[in-house]
């Protein structure tokens, strides 16, 4: 089969062929790829961020996968050849502490997909029935694949922070990319918060604003007193910070109004900021991974209820260079889907 693999950190993966995966364990799945998310996890995987975590090369590279059930391990009772599905990127023992709990996402034995395991960009993928979210009939997997870790995030991001956001509070979402641009969507379907969004794309305020965010603010040097003018001088209740880098993790925080509440989603950068300012203000810094797997259904619902959906830039397996050179160069709008 074709495939998407890496060789050597911080160089450039190349597309080959390999073999397939096979059904060995009895909860084993195989899934023919109909699509999957290209994120800025995998360049972050390339340039050899998450070395210590990482199977020894090469590896198939990709984390956000939808498609069809190929072949099942014989303890496998409630999916079918065939059965179209979404795939949690972590593969989970069940077992452990955390994954008793309900918190299979930090699982003591977790292995992500991509990084730890081989990964969807291929023609087909190996994982778990435990890591499945059965689709409904007739679903296409382009239209889902975005949802597996980048919509994953933002939904456990919101869904942690609708209890700060009654009537009358106000949310700034920055960055409106893959992720954020679904974080606005379910904002709008679980919280009664004022939106505004920061993003210096116009492309991307203008899908913001067509997928219901109130207010749009260019990233171009006054973000924070746009925000604070907008709120009327108060600031936001909450950050949703998508980016995570650079310079919007401190102005992130001098957009929070008092007792106000900031979660990095997006990483990279750090967080420096005036302590008199944090105590001062009482804000509360946090941060939040993906959702866990009973999460990822929820959003599924969600998007089979027209409440959600994937804004996508479909690319050939055989085109993965163009797609990675478009995201880090901030040349797509949405999410980017690999399509074998």
């Amino acid at each position: 089969m074709k495939a998407v693999r890496l060789h050597a950190y911080r160089e450039l993966p190349v597309v080959e062929e390999v073999a397939e995966p096979v059904v060995t364990g009895p909860f084993d799945v195989v899934v023919r790829v109909g699509a999957a998310g290209l994120c800025r996890t995998d360049l972050h995987v390339i340039d050899g961020v998450f070395e210590y975590l990482a199977k020894p090369l090469p590896s198939v590279l990709g984390h956000e996968t939808a498609g069809w059930v190929r072949e099942i391990g014989p303890n496998v009772v409630d999916l079918q050849p065939g059965d179209p599905v979404i795939l949690h990127p972590m593969i989970t023992c069940g077992f452990c502490p955390p994954c008793r709990r309900g918190l299979d996402q930090h699982c003591d034995r977790s292995k992500f997909s991509g990084v730890a395991i081989d990964g969807g960009f291929a023609e087909f993928v190996g994982t778990t029935a435990r890591s499945i979210v059965k689709l409904q009939p007739g679903s296409l997997p382009a239209d889902v694949a975005g949802l597996a870790d980048g919509g994953l995030a933002a939904y456990r991001a919101v869904k942690r922070s609708v209890p700060l956001l009654p009537p009358g509070s106000w949310v700034a979402v920055i960055g409106a990319g893959g992720v954020g641009h679904i974080a606005i969507q379910v904002l709008r379907a679980m919280s009664a918060a004022e939106i505004v969004v920061v993003d210096r794309s116009e492309a991307a305020l203008a899908l913001a604003a067509s997928l219901g965010a109130q207010h749009a603010v260019l990233a171009d040097g006054g973000q924070v007193a746009a925000v604070r003018e907008a709120t009327g001088g108060r600031g936001v209740d909450v950050v949703l910070d998508f980016v995570g880098d650079g310079a919007a993790v401190s102005e992130a925080l001098a957009m929070l109004a008092p007792r106000g509440t900031y979660v990095a989603i997006g990483y990279g950068g750090k967080v420096e900021f005036p302590t008199a300012d944090l105590v001062v203000g009482e804000l509360t810094i946090t941060s939040s991974l993906i959702g866990t797997h009973a999460e990822l259904a929820e959003l599924v619902a969600l998007h089979d209820r027209s409440m959600v959906r994937v804004t996508t830039r479909e690319y050939p397996l055989e085109a993965i260079l163009d797609a990675m050179h478009d995201l880090r160069e901030g040349r797509i709008t949405g999410r980017a889907i690999m399509v074998p």
